[in-house]
């Protein structure tokens, strides 16, 4: 998991990179290769949990997102990631 922590202030190139970080998030996220991706409501920290079987394959994803170069970050490795799958059609019996 990698804990990013987002300037106080915002710089103008920021802003403006924000539609190319979300079109790398959803192709990450199509992929596999993000498995959820989260935003603090006051904006101060993004969480991103990402499947990657060796640290360089996930510095290398990092790297390529077009905002990390404004934000702090910090690595954790996850002994597990558990979640329930939004996108799975839910059965009712009714």
């Amino acid at each position: 998991m990698v804990d990013f922590t987002l300037p106080t202030e915002l710089p103008e190139e920021f802003v403006t990179n924000i539609p190319r970080q979300r079109n790398a998030v959803n192709r990450l996220l199509g992929e596999g290769k993000i498995l959820n991706y989260s935003l603090s409501l006051e904006h101060s920290k993004l969480w991103v949990v990402f499947a990657a079987s060796s640290e360089a394959e996930l510095l290398e994803m990092v790297q390529g997102l077009p905002l990390t170069r404004y934000m702090k970050m910090k690595i954790s490795e996850l002994t597990f990631y558990n979640a329930s799958n939004p996108y799975a059609p839910v059965f009712s019996v009714n």
